[in-house]
C-alpha cells in the first residue's frame, strides 16, 4: 500500500504520518507513505523527526498547486489523504489569496493529477467550519455550505471540487469534516498553543469580543482514527462529521487554562472581536460512529496532557513563537 500524505508535515498531517509508520492502523502496517509538503511557516520538519529515518518513508519538499510536480509524484500511489491546506482565519481575512490558492487551485490540481494517476482513493480533509454557524442543534452531513470567512470559503469550495471529481469522473473521493483540533505540534496561532505558550512565558492572552463563542474540541488522534476509518471503511462520494463531543464557550476554555497555570483573570486581555466571527459550530458525527468512529480522549485529560507537552518541549515551540509575533 502507498499513500501519499499531503500537508503531511504539519499539525494534524504529521500526527496521522506518524501514527501510519508506528503501526496503529492494523492492516496499513505496510504501508509506504510519501509526504509532500511546501513547508510554509506552518510546516515543520520537526514534526516528522521521529520517522525521519523510517524504512518506508519519503518526504518530498513542494506545493499542490504545482501540477507538473503532481504528475511526477502521484502516480503509482493508492491513497491520497489531503492534509494540505491554509488554515487560520485570521490570516485568511487579512490576506485570502493564499487560501485560494492552496485549498481550491491546488486540491484541483492534486484531485485532476489522482485521476490521471490511477489513485483508487482520495480523502479529503475538510472542516466543519465550511457549515457557517449554528445556534442550536448540530450539522449534519446534508446541511447546505455557509462558510462566513476566507478560509472556510475556501474548504467549501474545495469540498464542491471534491464532489464534483466524483460525480463527474467517478473518482472515489471521501471528505471529512472535523470540529476543532487540539494536541502536541499545533502551531502556536492557534488558540490553545497560544494561550498556553503564552502563560508560560508569563504573558497575558488575548481573548476575542465577549469569548462566548462556542467550539466543539477533538483532540488530534481522535481526528486522525477517523479519517483513517473514513479511508478504511467509508464509501466512495460521502462526507462524514467527525466531532470530539466536547463543546465550550471560549470563556469556559480560557478558564481550564488559566487554572492549569494557577492564573488569574487579570492575565486576559480583551480584544476586538474577530470579523465576521461565527457563534457556534457543532456537527453530528453519527455517520462516522456508523462505521466504527468514537471519540476515546477524555478532553480533560487530552487538554493536561497537551499543557504538559508544551511545558516540556519549549525548544520545539519557541522558535515559532518568535517568528509568530
Amino acid at each position: 500500500m502507498r499513500v501519499l500524505v499531503t500537508g503531511g508535515a504539519g499539525f494534524i498531517g504529521s500526527h496521522y504520518v506518524r501514527s501510519l509508520l508506528r503501526g496503529a492502523y492494523p492492516g496499513f502496517e505496510d504501508a509506504r507513505v510519501t509526504v509532500l509538503d511546501k513547508l510554509t511557516y506552518a510546516g515543520n520538519l520537526a514534526n516528522l523527526a521521529a520517522v525521519a529515518e523510517h524504512r518506508d518513508y519519503r518526504f518530498v519538499r513542494g506545493d499542490i498547486a504545482d501540477a507538473r510536480l503532481l504528475a511526477d509524484i502521484v502516480p503509482g500511489h493508492d491513497v491520497v489523504v489531503n492534509f494540505a491546506a491554509e488554515s487560520h482565519v485570521d490570516r485568511s481575512i487579512t490576506g485570502a489569496g493564499d487560501f485560494a490558492t492552496t485549498n481550491v487551485l491546488g486540491t484541483q490540481r492534486l484531485l485532476q493529477a489522482a485521476l490521471d494517476g490511477g489513485v483508487g482513493t482520495f480523502v479529503q480533509v475538510s472542516t466543519d467550519e465550511v457549515y457557517g454557524s449554528i445556534a442550536e442543534g448540530s450539522w449534519d452531513e446534508s446541511q447546505p455550505l455557509l462558510p462566513n470567512s476566507p478560509y472556510s470559503a475556501a474548504k467549501a469550495s474545495a469540498d464542491l471540487f471534491c464532489r464534483a471529481y466524483a460525480r463527474t469522473h467517478g473518482l472515489d473521493v471521501r471528505i471529512t469534516r472535523c470540529s476543532n483540533n487540539y494536541g502536541p505540534h499545533q502551531y502556536p496561532e492557534k488558540v490553545i498553543p497560544l494561550f498556553v505558550t503564552n502563560l508560560a512565558d508569563g504573558r497575558r492572552v488575548p481573548l476575542y469580543g465577549d469569548g462566548r463563542n462556542v467550539r466543539e474540541w477533538l483532540h488530534v488522534d481522535d481526528h486522525c482514527r477517523g479519517i483513517q476509518l473514513v479511508l478504511e471503511k467509508g464509501s466512495p462520494g460521502e462526507i462524514y462529521n467527525i466531532g470530539g463531543g466536547v463543546e465550550l464557550t471560549n470563556l469556559e476554555l480560557t478558564e481550564r487554562l488559566l487554572a492549569a497555570f494557577g492564573a488569574g483573570w487579570d492575565m486576559v486581555v480583551r480584544v476586538p472581536d474577530r470579523l465576521g466571527h461565527d457563534l457556534r459550530y457543532s456537527v453530528d458525527s453519527g455517520k462516522a460512529r456508523a462505521i466504527g468512529y468514537e471519540p476515546r480522549v477524555d478532553f480533560a485529560e487530552g487538554l493536561a496532557e497537551t499543557v504538559a507537552w508544551y511545558r516540556g518541549n519549549e525548544n520545539w515551540w519557541r522558535p515559532l513563537k518568535g517568528a509568530t509575533r
